[in-house]
This record gives structure tokens, C-alpha cells and sequence, in this order.
């Protein structure tokens, strides 16, 4: 099976390693992370991940910016993208979710839990 790969846009450093960490202890995914929305925007359209992990909020592009500028571009814009956020009151989950977002990670998460939680989100919707 080919590697599954993932790109994960975060400001925070410690957030980078912890995924790329939690990740990395599964051999299909690949990982690349960026520090910020403007660089994970030339990374994802120069990468072509099979999926953006993204942090809601982050200094000068946030994460809906982000999204909304992976969408304009028709080499990232059917790329599925999660947010990872603290902000997780459902009404807050909707919200990301009617942006585009395929789905939403809670931090805290469990590291161990994460590969699983983002196999999930690369499942094609009709595979069956």
C-alpha cells in the first residue's frame, strides 16, 4: 500500500511534534508539517497531501482563511481538510463543518488515538 500522506499546518511547535510523533508511529503515513496558513498553502499545492490536518486559530491566515483559499485553488481545493481545535462546543463543530471541513480533532486528543481518527477521515465516503 502506498503511504498516506498528511500535511499538518499548526503555529504551535509542540502541537507539530506531538502529531508528526503520533503519526509517524504508524508506517502508511507520511507527514509534513507547516508553521502557518501561507506556507501550508504552497506546501499542499506543491505536496498534494491525501489529507490537511489544520489548527483553527493561528496569527495572521486562521484556519477558515486557510480553508477558503485551499478551496479557491483547483490543485488543493478537494483535498479533505480536519480542523484541530480547542474550541469544540457543538455549535463551534458546525460552524467548521459548513466551511468545508470534512471533520474536527479536539485538543487535547490522544496521540494514540489520532492515526486511527485520521485513517477514518481518508475512507472514501461511497467505498463500498
Amino acid at each position: 500500500m502506498s503511504s498516506l500522506r498528511v500535511l499538518q499546518i499548526d503555529d504551535e511547535p509542540d502541537i507539530l511534534d506531538i502529531v508528526a510523533a503520533a503519526l509517524g508511529l504508524d508506517p502508511e503515513f507520511e507527514v509534513r508539517s507547516c508553521g502557518s496558513g501561507a506556507d501550508g498553502l504552497a506546501a499542499a499545492a506543491q505536496w498534494r497531501p491525501d489529507l490537511i490536518l489544520l489548527d483553527v486559530m493561528m496569527p495572521v491566515m486562521d484556519g477558515p482563511a486557510t480553508l477558503r483559499h485551499l478551496r479557491q485553488n483547483p490543485q488543493t481545493a478537494g483535498i479533505p481538510v480536519v480542523f484541530i481545535t480547542a474550541r469544540a462546543q457543538t455549535r463551534e463543530i458546525d460552524h467548521f463543518k459548513s466551511l468545508g471541513a470534512a471533520s474536527v480533532i479536539v485538543k487535547p486528543f490522544d496521540p494514540m488515538l489520532l492515526a486511527a481518527s485520521v485513517r477514518r477521515q481518508m475512507q472514501p465516503a461511497d467505498a463500498g
